[in-house]
């Protein structure tokens, strides 16, 4: 009880955060997801940090909710207060000013398969798997099929929802889940590799078209181009993207200062 159910690790502009319950499989108690939210809250804050890696420790990334807890507690209060905590900790992943990849071993499910489906990007070993599995046990996976229908067509995001089955990290890379499955001794390597790529960016530059993204695709098609466009204004008018463009005019690396 005396270790931290969290870990932080900041290396080259990457706050790598790992989830530290492993003889749970890395389950999402209230305590954990309290203190992953408060801890996306000073990355929000950290000019220094431009990327974000989620992890897990032991065997799998995530089994979802801790249903020893929940049924533990059985009071509609501490139900309501745990799914509500959940939602807000998707949404900050999502609104996070900087990108989040999820690095996925071992299993992903339930409410750990929607902490794949929240983050920007992901990139799961070969041998991963993912799945919703609610429906087998009488609760269905309402709260993760949010982030899974805007992840996943919508046939294939059903299909994951009514049936529960497992699929493979292949199938999860078709249907779009995440971005790419790799063999499993070479997945730290990769994400190292594709956060370090990101962390080279102005951070400016990645909380404006972040922050963009998922905004303008919930716009109708005129709106979404009005929007961006100004978009596009604004950015022109930062530091970095001036320093960007001088920078590739004269055949030059630029000089970030992320303003």
């Amino acid at each position: 009880m005396n270790q931290p159910m969290l870990k932080r690790d900041d290396q080259a502009g990457v706050a790598w955060l790992t989830l530290a319950r492993p003889d749970a499989y890395n389950s999402l108690s209230l305590e954990l997801m309290q203190g992953l939210h408060e801890e996306l809250d000073r990355i929000a804050e950290d000019l220094e940090v431009r990327c974000v890696v989620i992890r897990g420790a032991g065997k799998g990334f995530c089994a979802g909710h801790d249903l020893k807890q929940m049924l533990g507690e059985g009071e509609e209060s501490y139900y309501r207060c745990t799914f509500e905590t959940c939602s807000r900790l998707m949404q900050r992943i999502v609104n996070l000013p900087v990108p989040v990849i999820a690095q996925v071993h071992g299993v992903a499910t339930a409410a750990g398969c929607q902490l794949v489906a929240s983050a920007d990007l992901a990139v799961a070993a070969d041998n991963a798997r993912f799945a919703t599995p609610g429906v087998n046990i009488g609760l269905f996976c309402s709260t993760p099929m949010v982030a899974l229908s805007r992840a996943v067509q919508p046939k294939h995001a059903m299909e994951m929802l009514l049936t529960g089955d497992l699929i493979n990290a292949g199938r999860a890379c078709e249907v779009g889940l995440i971005n790419q499955a790799v063999p499993e001794a070479e997945l730290q390597t990769t994400v190292e590799g594709l956060a370090g790529k990101i962390a080279a960016k102005s951070r400016r530059t990645l909380q404006i078209g972040k922050l963009a993204y998922y905004k303008q695709r919930e716009l109708p098609l005129a709106d979404a181009y009005a929007y961006c466009s100004d978009v596009m204004v604004g950015n022109m008018l930062t530091d970095d993207a001036q320093e960007g463009i001088d920078a590739f005019i004269n055949k030059r690396q630029p000089q970030w200062t992320h303003r």
